[in-house]
């Protein structure tokens, strides 16, 4: 591929303060690629809870510590798919990196649909983690405590391509039918008098394994209630405050964060080869504020995706 022409300048979302609102700027500076690295041009860019989180001040690492060294004005996103358009210095193209590569927070196949690689690189792994990690057999009980959503739907679609019986819990008619139609069973938890009794109802007696997906506060009441002896739980969704669980039951408890290269692969082979879909609405890049909005009132199925 020839060389491509820069831009010295870019439209870039930008939060001034945290807590305030997303500004456009329609002049950022274009850097040019150091001498090890890639510039980059987006395509398609998914927003995150953590996004969301990051912009209000209210993210946190690892260590589950606030996180302090934002840099401000603050340029938000991680979820960005896109081609290359130029290599450092020190870089030779290659068949692996060249002019044109598509990349996302890792290299991303040729036949696979831009649009998907950016919440598959996050969302993805980081739900395909999660169901894997339960260590669940043919025929075994999953549940998937926000199903409809952008993190739940992949948690949904890994645990059915890993052969387990999977049962959603989300709110509303729409995140019911969208649930449904992946093939899962569904509890709508705001209909429901107690949330642990039904899902053991569903589930023949105790789910054997719970993926939390969401950051609700009733996401995380009465978790042990609804697993079976020796199951498993892992939390990927953000906790509003403090768990409480009884362990008595011989629980297998984890945290979850993103991947391993390895479950990477796999993750972004499922989605390649066509056993997971992932459930995109792509919307102009301008549109973020709404986005933020609906994310804060967890009105969104699937993932929205902007076009940049």
């Amino acid at each position: 591929m020839a060389e491509l022409s820069i831009p010295q300048t870019q439209i870039a979302a930008i939060v001034p303060e945290q807590g305030g609102p997303v500004e456009f700027d329609d002049n950022y500076p274009v850097s040019l690629p150091g001498e090890d690295e890639v510039l980059v041009r987006v395509l398609y860019t998914g927003v995150c809870q953590s996004d969301l989180n990051t912009k209000a001040g209210t993210a946190t690492g690892a260590d589950g510590l606030p996180i302090t060294n934002i840099k401000l004005p603050h340029v938000g996103g991680h979820e960005g798919v896109g081609r290359v358009v130029a290599l450092g210095p020190n870089l030779t193209p290659n068949e692996t990196l060249q002019l044109g590569t598509l990349v996302g927070i890792r290299f991303a196949s040729r036949d696979i649909d831009p649009k998907v690689v950016g919440p598959t690189l996050c969302a993805g792994v980081t739900a395909y983690k999660a169901v894997r990690n339960a260590g669940l057999k043919k025929g075994d009980w999953l549940t998937v405590i926000g199903a409809g959503g952008g993190l739940g739907h992949f948690a949904v679609q890994y645990g059915l391509a890993l052969g387990a019986q999977v049962l959603g819990v989300d709110a509303g008619a729409e995140k019911q039918q969208f649930v449904e139609s992946l093939g899962a069973k569904f509890l709508d938890f705001t209909k429901c008098r107690d949330l642990a009794d039904e899902v053991r109802r569903s589930t023949a007696g105790g789910t054997h394994a719970v993926v939390v997906t969401s950051g609700h506060p009733r996401a995380f009441q009465k978790l042990g209630d609804m697993i079976r002896i020796g199951g498993s739980l892992c939390i990927a969704g953000i906790p509003p405050g403090d768990v409480h669980l009884d362990v008595i039951k011989g629980l297998k408890i984890q945290g979850n964060l993103v991947g391993s290269l390895e479950e990477t692969l796999e993750a972004v082979e499922m989605v390649r080869v066509g056993k997971v879909k992932v459930h995109v609405k792509v919307r102009p890049f301008r549109d973020l504020p709404d986005v933020y909005g609906m994310l804060e009132k967890g009105d969104i199925a699937g993932r929205i995706v902007l076009q940049l």
